[in-house]
């Protein structure tokens, strides 16, 4: 007789995950470049079309290159006030001035105590993308440990951990001359967990999971202390921290949990981020019926230009429907930044793009590595 598998662990608040037939679609690891071809044919034409190559980076107006590339996490926090501030989990920013990271803990520390932030608290880059860098910090030693990898002038957010666990990824869009904007993606965030039994270790245990043994080259190194370790039977343990796709979280399609409320809430959040267009919120909520309500939602992070649509990476997302979703994506952007050029705004120059590249293609290889 064989044995039904054990329904998987997924966090608190999170609907049951099926994780019956294939565990990855054919293309979800593919390099970038792979997938950003078609896109970047697009961009092309479109720009000849509208006669500028930097036209999408307008689309958020009052953000550098709209957020593209090497633009502050806290620039944008910065602007956000009302019901949109309130939703953020609090954060303050530190900018490595001192030769050695623990010069500056104490003001650190007592920064955080004027913000109420306390332990744990996640540290992460303020320039940075796709989960580079994010730590989850127990107290001033870690903290210490992670600020040591900064480089001088480089700042790190630390940024109140979040009461709930579920989590998911909200694409917005809202023209210029509407009065609201609308969800165009809606994908849930599942982390990765292996169950104990007792008798296996992590790395057998990763090895033995259908999904996790795919994926080994994102789990083992960052759990090298560990693999031999035992895992109590019944207990889980969480792979990852940040749930970021190329760290190896599991997304799924959630299109179908959209509602007017979950729309309203997301759109009056929005719009107290003065000349906001175009982004992802990483949101937390407490379960699936407070996300459609739109109640109690925690703002992890917003991204902007150069977000995804994350319900791409569901293993059942045809390949058809990912490059048609990234081709609307930035056609999107193309049409926003003719709305916001029709307004006075003007595109930026490319050194500008470059130099920003530049900057955090620098930065990346200093953060430590990701939880």
């Amino acid at each position: 007789m064989t044995r039904k598998p054990e329904k998987p662990y997924v966090s608190p608040g999170m609907p049951q995950l099926d994780t019956s037939g294939k565990t990855t679609s054919f293309f979800e690891f593919w390099p970038a470049w792979a997938m950003y071809f078609p896109v970047a044919i697009q961009w092309l034409l479109l720009s000849l079309r509208h006669r500028s190559l930097m036209l999408p980076l307008l689309a958020n107006p009052k953000l550098p290159l709209s957020g593209m590339v090497g633009v502050a996490k806290s620039e944008l926090f910065e602007q956000a006030r009302g019901q949109c501030a309130e939703a953020i989990l609090p954060w303050i920013k530190v900018i490595r001035t001192a030769p050695f990271a623990d010069e500056q803990l104490p003001k650190i520390v007592q920064a955080m105590e004027q913000a109420n932030l306390a332990f744990p608290l996640v540290a992460k880059p303020d320039i940075g993308c796709r989960g580079v860098g994010v730590k989850l910090v127990h107290n001033e030693q870690e903290l210490a440990e992670a600020f040591r990898h900064y480089p001088a002038g480089a700042s790190m957010l630390l940024q109140k951990l979040a009461q709930h666990e579920a989590e998911a990824g909200v694409f917005y869009v809202r023209h210029p001359k509407a009065e609201q904007g609308k969800i165009v993606s809606l994908a849930l965030k599942y982390m990765p967990y292996v169950v104990g039994d007792g008798r296996s270790s992590l790395k057998e245990l990763i090895a033995q999971d259908p999904r996790a043994s795919e994926l080994q080259h994102l789990y083992l190194p960052r759990h090298q202390d560990h693999l031999d370790d035992i895992i109590p039977e019944g207990e889980a343990f969480r792979l990852i921290f940040a749930a970021s796709h190329s760290r190896g979280a599991i997304f799924r399609d959630a299109n179908d949990l959209i509602t007017p409320e979950l729309s309203a809430a997301i759109d009056g959040l929005m719009q107290d981020l003065p000349e906001f267009y175009y982004g992802r919120l990483d949101i937390k909520f407490a379960d699936i019926e407070a996300l459609q309500t739109g109640k109690g939602l925690e703002i992890v992070e917003i991204n902007s230009a150069s977000s995804e649509s994350l319900h791409i990476w569901d293993r059942a997302t045809p390949l058809r429907e990912a490059v048609r979703s990234l081709l609307f994506q930035y056609r999107t952007l193309f049409e926003l930044g003719a709305a916001q050029r029709k307004r006075g705004f003007r595109p930026p120059r490319l050194r500008e793009l470059l130099r920003r590249w530049h900057l955090e293609r620098t930065l990346t290889p200093h953060y430590p590595e990701t939880d």
